[in-house]
């Protein structure tokens, strides 16, 4: 099998030639809003995204962050959000290299892949600040509701753009909805303010015809019922700290799973090579057996070489080796 159809085959439900990471199987196609916002100069100044958010990137760290005081916050009272925040047009974007990328994806070989981060949770932690916007989400609902609609509209549209000018087989959805220890809201407000708007997206990206893949690596163990009801088709970096078995059980085969491998926990110096590769195949021995498993790092890859390397070399044998003599009934 080649790449796609390996993938393919685990998403079905099949028996595939090799267990491993969905991500070595796609191609992405660069986000013009993405290169425009994100890909900044790592030089530690400030700089302001399309929404108004202030982002810096300083040397050394992995990607930019969101930079928000009290003198460059966009939304200083949720009450007042209608005249503080500017949506970014969808016009005027510079289409031509996202269309030329997807146009040099052989589709026969890989999945195309658009990255699409930033979702509503991000966005209004982005543009209130996260502290604020905690609060707003438990004290000002109905401003939130009508926040997160604005927001959810412009990215459906955004949506539909994509699939028109580029079609991906997969959208790359990014909302950390939680940390390693919990969900950032209670299950009930999630599911009150989020849940409604985030079942449309879903449902937009399906009209699409393409693959919902969401990325959160988090715990979500108690919203994955909902996820399963919103249509999720792939949830991408799921930790170690979920129990992946059990959701495996609750959802019943209906919600692809990306992750598994306890990245933190081996990218570290003074650990053995037995040690790393011991992991991976925990993860590949623990999750294949529930079916339509990647097993991954969560979050892509261990930053240190050696310790990554490994891990690759392990998840490469082993989940060939487990595919062979673990066939799909």
């Amino acid at each position: 099998m080649n790449p796609r159809e390996n993938v393919m085959a685990v998403y079905r439900g099949q028996q595939p030639d090799y267990y491993g990471d969905l991500m070595a199987a796609v191609e992405f196609i660069p986000d013009p809003f993405f290169v425009r916002d994100a890909l900044l100069p790592q030089d530690g100044q400030e700089y302001q995204d399309s929404w108004g958010t202030v982002r810096v990137f300083l040397p050394g760290a992995p990607g930019p962050h969101p930079h928000i005081t009290r003198d460059n916050v966009v939304i200083t009272d949720i009450e007042k959000w209608e005249e503080q925040l500017t949506v970014p047009s969808l016009d005027n974007l510079d289409w031509s290299t996202a269309r030329a990328a997807a146009a040099q994806i052989d589709r026969n070989e890989k999945l195309a892949c658009f990255f699409y981060p930033g979702g509503l949770f991000e966005r209004s932690h982005f543009l209130l600040g996260m502290e604020d916007a905690l609060m707003a989400y438990l004290e000002y609902p109905d401003e939130m509701k009508a926040l997160l609609r604005v927001i959810a509209d412009h990215k459906m549209a955004y949506i539909r753009k994509v699939a028109a000018e580029t079609q991906p087989d997969i959208i790359f959805y990014h909302d950390d909805w939680g940390t390693k220890q919990n969900l950032f809201l209670p299950p009930g407000v999630w599911r009150e303010i989020i849940k409604p708007l985030q079942q449309e997206i879903a449902d937009t990206i399906h009209d699409c015809g393409m693959i919902y893949m969401h990325h959160a690596d988090c715990i979500l163990e108690p919203i994955v019922s909902d996820l399963v009801e919103i249509g999720v088709d792939i949830w991408q970096g799921v930790i170690a700290q979920n129990d992946i078995v059990k959701i495996q059980a609750i959802t019943q085969g209906k919600l692809a799973m990306v992750g598994g491998i306890d990245g933190p926990k081996i990218d570290v110096e003074n650990i053995t090579e037995e040690q790393i590769r011991a992991e991976v195949r925990r993860a590949v021995d623990s999750y294949c057996p529930g079916g339509r498993f990647y097993p991954s790092i969560p979050n892509g890859i261990c930053f240190r070489e050696w310790n990554n390397g490994i891990v690759m070399d392990e998840l490469a044998n082993y989940g060939r080796e487990y595919a062979r003599n673990n066939p799909v009934a």
